[in-house]
């Protein structure tokens, strides 16, 4: 409509009266950014507002860029839009972002989840008219343990290898899982940091470890395969934290043959996907809203349209339609960084999730 606060272009969604974008796809003049993973957070624009918090990790995926920044829940005015950003608890220094003009409230997500995690702000329902939503793991299958049970797990995972003499490798995206991982295993280890073994974090992750340690959050001491010698018995009781793109790299081979491996995403929820992967196990964690909480945070907004951007969005217009809401659907090219791949991926559901899809 007219109307609308914000409509979907070439570029990205734009917000036509405040004449800005929000994780723009092609340069722009003004971008306001959602969170710093590369499918809402690219190079190429003149002007970039982030929360605050987000700073750290924004500057350190995009070096040099001109960066304005918000402490949430704060509002600024341009060209008559009431701005402002909101914890969508998806990795730290992600926002939502509320816009008020015209009479109307609208408030795009980006990505978000709802448990508290522990590594950022958590989710806070904004009420609006209006709700932009993700929907990357809009199908009912998909119901997340709850952190603490997970992070158990995947200890004692590592703690069952350790004992016989195997590393254990863990492959995760580098942004937001990697560092839900390392502060897992500090609560779960307890004060006295009785760990299995070191932790060896993939140089890809040292940056991104560092900013959130910088912004307090915290992690399990860490250490790189170079600190340890080439032969030393400690290889053969860590845990390694790696993104995907590691494996059956030349890097791994510092922790024998014998390694166990695994892979951290909500894929792995899935029939055949770990099989796919090729790992011995899996561990269905994401920085994504499973579907019960895409529901509950939906709901709690209270908003009557509802307009569905990325992941399994006819599936999600169908439900919310059904439900009474207006709901409809952007096209966009926000995409699957959360858990498969290292970088941008098409954001599709695997074929056996459709395949689960409520009729």
């Amino acid at each position: 409509m007219a109307s609308d606060l914000i409509v979907a272009r070439p570029e990205g969604l734009y917000c036509p009266p405040g004449d800005f974008y929000i994780d723009p796809w092609r340069p722009v003049a003004r971008a306001v950014i959602t969170h710093a993973h590369s499918d809402h957070a690219r190079f190429g624009h003149e002007h970039y507002l982030c929360a605050e918090p987000g700073r750290g990790v924004l500057l350190a995926r995009l070096p040099g860029i001109t960066l304005d920044t918000l402490p949430y829940g704060q509002r600024i005015s341009h060209h008559g839009v009431t701005l402002s950003l909101h914890p969508a608890g998806h990795v730290l220094g992600s926002a939502q972002v509320r816009l008020e003009h015209g009479g109307q409230v609208w408030v795009a997500s980006g990505d978000y989840k709802v448990e508290d995690d522990g590594t950022c702000e958590p989710f806070e329902p904004v009420r609006c008219d209006t709700f932009i939503t993700e929907s990357t793991f809009g199908l009912p299958i998909y119901r997340w343990q709850d952190q603490p049970t997970l992070m158990a797990e995947i200890f004692r995972w590592w703690q069952s290898n350790a004992a016989a003499g195997r590393a254990s490798v863990l492959y995760c995206y580098a942004f937001g899982k990697a560092q839900r991982i390392l502060h897992g295993m500090l609560r779960h280890a307890g004060a006295d940091l009785a760990m299995p073994g070191p932790i060896i974090v993939h140089g890809a992750m040292t940056g991104l470890n560092r900013a959130y340690a910088e912004a307090g959050v915290a992690l399990a001491p860490t250490m790189t395969v170079a600190d340890l010698p080439a032969r030393s018995p400690a290889l053969h009781r860590a845990l390694v934290v790696a993104p995907p793109s590691a494996q059956r790299s030349t890097w791994l081979r510092r922790f024998g043959a014998e390694a166990i491996d695994a892979f951290a995403s909500g894929w792995m929820q899935l029939r055949g996907t770990r099989r796919r992967r090729g790992v011995d196990r899996g561990f269905a964690l994401s920085d994504h809203a499973d579907w019960p909480g895409l529901l509950q945070a939906i709901g709690a907004t209270g908003a009557q349209r509802v307009i569905v951007t990325h992941g399994n969005v006819p599936v999600m217009v169908r439900y919310l339609a059904e439900q009474g809401l207006d709901a409809q659907s952007f096209k966009t090219e926000f995409g699957d960084v959360d858990d498969v791949q290292d970088s941008g991926g098409d954001g599709a559901a695997p074929a056996e999730a459709e395949a689960e899809a409520p009729r």
